[in-house]
């Protein structure tokens, strides 16, 4: 389980840097969620992960699994779909103002 967990983070998180390096301000954007989808993966599973076992510490439970990476993802999870949609109305505008969404400046680059 744990295996199979770590492989998930890492194909994320490898996906996610591939995309952040694109040229291309989609792909960013694409790449900056599976980041963040990365490490919500990666707080819940610090939590332990154990089946079946109750979230909280209640009288008689000999397995429990801790809330706080619960409610540390699910805070991070309202707070990624946010900061997705300013990030997409900001490119947005980028790219309806120049007409290309290119990640560099190409006038920045013609000066050199």
């Amino acid at each position: 389980m744990e295996l199979l967990v770590a492989s998930g983070i890492g194909i994320l998180t490898a996906g996610g840097i591939y995309l952040v390096l694109r040229l291309r301000t989609f792909p960013v954007i694409l790449g900056i969620s599976l980041l963040t989808y990365a490490v919500n993966v990666f707080l819940f599973a610090s939590g332990r992960l154990a089946i079946g076992a109750a979230p909280v510490l209640i009288d008689g439970a000999e397995r429990y699994t801790d809330p706080l990476p619960q409610a540390l993802v699910l805070t991070a999870i309202v707070i990624s779909f946010g900061m997705t949609a300013v990030v997409v109305m900001i490119a947005l505008g980028a790219f309806l103002g120049s007409d290309d969404d290119h990640v560099d400046d190409p006038a920045a680059e013609d000066a050199t």
